[in-house]
């Protein structure tokens, strides 16, 4: 696992996140994901990746990052979860509960699947690639952030 320091930008992003009221908690997944998204990418870049495309969309499924690693492209699913407190991160680790990489279930993979097809099929590309996990724990108040890299994910 890896901390990432956060960049004030970012940590303002967060804060404006944290405070929002409960009611708009399908505004505050889409946002909390999209600060995740913003981790990884910067986290790739720090270890040399590439990045190709970020949220590639089709109706059928949707790609996070498209990233190049040397001759290998990766197509990595971000997954995200906040807490309170890095007390609360600590806890949830040391007892294995709410793991983030868990909510990449067959469906999504399902999904993923075939919007990695398109992507193959636009770009004509035809080399070696992968699918990845970035599982994020953040804790926002704290501006606190883990990185879990789970590398070649089997379909």
């Amino acid at each position: 696992m890896c901390h990432v320091k956060l960049d004030t930008w970012l940590v303002h992003w967060f804060i404006m996140l944290h405070v929002q009221p409960i009611s708009n908690k399908k505004k505050n997944n889409k946002q909390l994901g999209a600060w995740g998204e913003e981790i990884a990418a910067k986290y790739l870049k720090n270890k040399g990746f590439d990045i190709l495309d970020r949220n590639y969309l089709k109706k059928w499924g949707e790609i996070d990052i498209v990233a190049r690693e040397s001759n290998k492209v990766r197509f990595i699913e971000v997954k995200t979860v906040s807490y309170e407190t890095k007390q609360d991160l600590k806890l949830a680790v040391s007892r294995g509960t709410w793991r983030p990489e868990e909510n990449v279930h067959p469906w999504k993979l399902k999904k993923l699947s075939r919007a990695i097809e398109s992507w193959l099929l636009e770009k004509d590309y035809s080399g070696d690639w992968q699918i990845d996990v970035l599982a994020i724990r953040i804790v926002p108040c704290e501006k606190y952030a883990t990185v879990l890299f789970i590398e070649n994910v089997i379909l």
